[in-house]
């Protein structure tokens, strides 16, 4: 299953190189969709890991989290819980365009940075 982690991480990675290109042209409801996949990879790369088996098909990202049998600091666990919300906003457009509405740049941004911490830290976990 050491490839099948090697490949979520990949595709993690890609995620958030991903973006990145967002935020840089300013397609900011992409860059949290992006934030939110890239997350969820590399806690399936976790899973895949420790478990040895392919990892659930869940977008909650604080129940791959409980999967991945990992403590989530409480800063952590808003990140997860708002990149999960706005990843269900973003399937139906009556909802994306409410959460459009309350999104800045500046919000896009400090969720961009704390992505890239968080997925150090669960690159270090596996």
């Amino acid at each position: 299953m050491a490839g099948a982690a090697q490949m979520w991480a990949t595709q993690s990675r890609y995620d958030l190189e991903t973006a990145k290109a967002m935020l840089d042209t300013g397609r900011y409801l992409y860059v949290l969709f992006c934030c939110q996949q890239a997350v969820e990879k590399m806690l399936k790369a976790l899973i895949a890991k420790h478990t040895n088996e392919l990892p659930p098909r869940l977008h909650n990202l604080m129940r791959l989290a409980e999967v991945a049998s990992l403590t989530v600091p409480e800063d952590t666990a808003y990140l997860f819980r708002r990149l999960t919300d706005f990843y269900i906003a973003s399937r139906y457009p009556e909802e994306l365009e409410n959460a459009a509405e309350r999104i800045d740049s500046s919000q896009i941004r400090q969720t961009y940075v704390a992505t890239e911490e968080t997925l150090r830290w669960l690159a270090s976990v596996l």
